[in-house]
């Protein structure tokens, strides 16, 4: 961002020749190729944590983004962005990687990861079309980004995990450099800003700094709210099974779906918006606020922010929601339509 603030002169020429669009290509064959499925049947146990976790992730976020709209911002784009960003799946990678850091189910994170990125090819269009298009008076193409996300997230990812499958050598090779491919990935991934930064140096330059604290602000309490969503739905879900212990309040189980089902993707945010060329602003606008998100919430993650705000919730909440959806039945669905 620094880089497109000082000089926009390479990162325009980058744009001449659509870089952005094969950094992205390049990001979803990396993550083909370090996609490690054999653990997938270790989530199966977990499906209804599971199943809970893609509802979130695919129809709770993408109806909050009508209600971002409504947000009278200048500029526009800022809060259509965020809104944008709600409608994306789980992050590619960062979410089963803290995931595993705070101690929680890999393979149920990675189930909910590949599950969500593939099943968003369909859900995406529909959701910016309905949540956002219509309340901005504009008619996305959603045919046409239906097919371009199949061209810049499912064929590399397929070619990446069929030549991962079909070569021990490779399969060796990437996972003994595992570390080396993360750094690629993210270099493919900071291509992005530098950009569009680039390219909208005028317009970012007449925004005035307390607009860029508002929005960033949004972005921080949006992540917070998700995060106090789910944890308080599993906390509720974990009451309404007494026999025996419920998959929802299994800690690790718990862990992986507030991580994941929390967190959005960037790179699919940024195949979206080539993919309208400014049908809903200028795409610098729109991707800034998001990179932005995207940095918020992995940090939050990595430095356990998550983990205290969860606990805290889990912790009000644990006496208030067993007394009452576990001492009476008649409660359980009440407490869950209110969440």
């Amino acid at each position: 961002m620094t880089l497109g603030l000082l000089d926009p002169t390479l990162g325009c020429l980058a744009h001449k020749y659509s870089l952005s669009k094969y950094s992205t290509f390049g990001i979803f064959i990396i993550s083909g190729l370090t996609l490690r499925t054999k653990e997938l049947g270790a989530a199966l146990q977990a499906w209804p944590a599971g199943l809970f976790g893609l509802g979130s992730i695919l129809l709770f976020t993408p109806f909050l983004a009508q209600f971002l709209v409504q947000i009278q911002f200048f500029p526009r784009e800022f809060i259509t962005g965020l809104a944008m960003f709600c409608c994306m799946p789980t992050t590619l990678s960062s979410g089963v990687t803290l995931t595993q850091l705070a101690g929680g189910n890999s393979a149920l994170a990675l189930a909910m990861t590949v599950i969500s990125n593939l099943l968003g090819i369909m859900f995406v269009p529909l959701s910016l079309a309905k949540y956002i298009g219509t309340g901005a008076g504009v008619s996305l193409p959603t045919k046409e980004l239906f097919r371009s996300l199949v061209n810049t997230l499912l064929i590399p990812l397929i070619l990446g995990k069929v030549a991962r499958e079909t070569s021990k050598g490779i399969a060796e090779f990437v996972d003994g450099n595992r570390q080396g491919f993360s750094v690629l990935s993210a270099v493919l991934l900071s291509l992005v800003p530098w950009i569009q930064v680039s390219r909208s140096r005028s317009l970012l330059l007449s925004v005035k700094p307390k607009a860029f604290a508002v929005i960033v602000t949004i972005g921080v309490l949006l992540h917070l709210a998700l995060l106090a969503f789910n944890a308080t739905t599993l906390q509720v879900l974990s009451c309404l099974k007494q026999k025996e212990e419920s998959v929802f309040a299994r800690k690790e189980y718990a862990r992986a779906v507030i991580l994941v089902a929390s967190q959005k993707t960037l790179p699919v945010l940024v195949a979206v918006v080539e993919q309208l060329g400014g049908a809903l602003g200028e795409s610098g606008l729109l991707v800034i606020p998001c990179v932005a998100a995207h940095i918020n919430q992995v940090r939050a993650g990595a430095c356990g922010d998550w983990k205290a705000f969860a606990l805290a919730l889990h912790w009000m909440n644990r006496n208030f929601l067993r007394q009452r959806c576990c001492s009476n039945s008649s409660w359980g669905p009440t407490v869950l339509a209110l969440c």
